[in-house]
């Protein structure tokens, strides 16, 4: 129903808080990465490490290759040439639970933002539902959409949805965020909280974090590495003295 990539044995691996604790070192390498569709060349010999518990964001300007990235990050775009290595994978059972949100939110209009929500609980994550609710309000009321929960995801504005996105994605305890733009549709204080949450569970779950953003205050104002893309090249990694 919504953008993710789950591993066959989250269930096994996963202690009760939703971590998965066998997870050690980096989660991503790749090499020599290149994306090509038809005559644009939308990533050219990308060479990247991202370790567990990094938060990135990736910088650029339009059409510099940001979301390719993403998106072969997350399996669903393949690379041209090269190669992505993701080590927590042994003999093709995959040990990483990769959450998504791009710009297609994936909420389905229909339903309220609550049962939205709803749709991430999965009993192999939680003691219970209450467990899983008490979670669900509590981001909620942190981002200030608790009261808003009962409106339809089709009356709601775009900075609801974003919201309500992230707040989805979370719900499913992942190893590793991936968030493209989520948060074009909020002022900076919405931005400001909601990395705040972010921050909290990189610090209490070991979250790894990769935001594309435009937002030169937002990485301004949080700890993390730059990765900066032009033309499809990487040619910046490291901190925000970039800016």
């Amino acid at each position: 129903m919504f953008n993710q990539t789950q591993n066959t044995n989250q269930k096994k691996m996963n202690g009760p808080n939703g971590t998965n604790k066998g997870l050690k070192g980096p989660v991503f390498y790749c090499e020599d990465l290149s994306v090509q569709f038809d005559e644009i060349a939308a990533l050219k010999s990308v060479q990247l490490t991202v370790e567990r518990g990094e938060i990135i964001f990736v910088t650029g300007a339009s059409g510099a290759g940001k979301t390719t990235l993403l998106k072969v990050l997350s399996g669903l775009t393949e690379p041209t040439s090269g190669r992505i290595i993701r080590p927590n994978q042994d003999n093709g059972k995959k040990s990483l639970f990769i959450s998504n949100v791009f710009q297609d939110l994936r909420l389905m209009g229909k339903y309220t933002c609550e049962e939205n929500l709803m749709f991430a609980y999965d009993s192999s994550l939680y003691a219970n539902k209450a467990e899983f609710i008490q979670d669900m309000n509590e981001l909620s009321r942190i981002l200030g959409v608790k009261d808003r929960l009962k409106l339809k995801v089709s009356d709601a504005n775009g900075g609801l949805k974003q919201k309500v996105a992230i707040i989805r994605s979370l719900l499913t305890r992942p190893d590793v965020l991936i968030a493209d733009e989520p948060t074009s549709s909020l002022d900076i204080d919405n931005t400001r909280r909601l990395f705040d949450v972010l921050n909290l569970y990189n610090v209490k779950r070991g979250l790894t974090v990769i935001w594309a953003t435009h937002n030169k205050e937002l990485i301004k104002s949080f700890t993390g590495r730059i990765i900066h893309l032009d033309n499809g090249r990487l040619v910046y990694s490291g901190n925000a003295c970039f800016i």
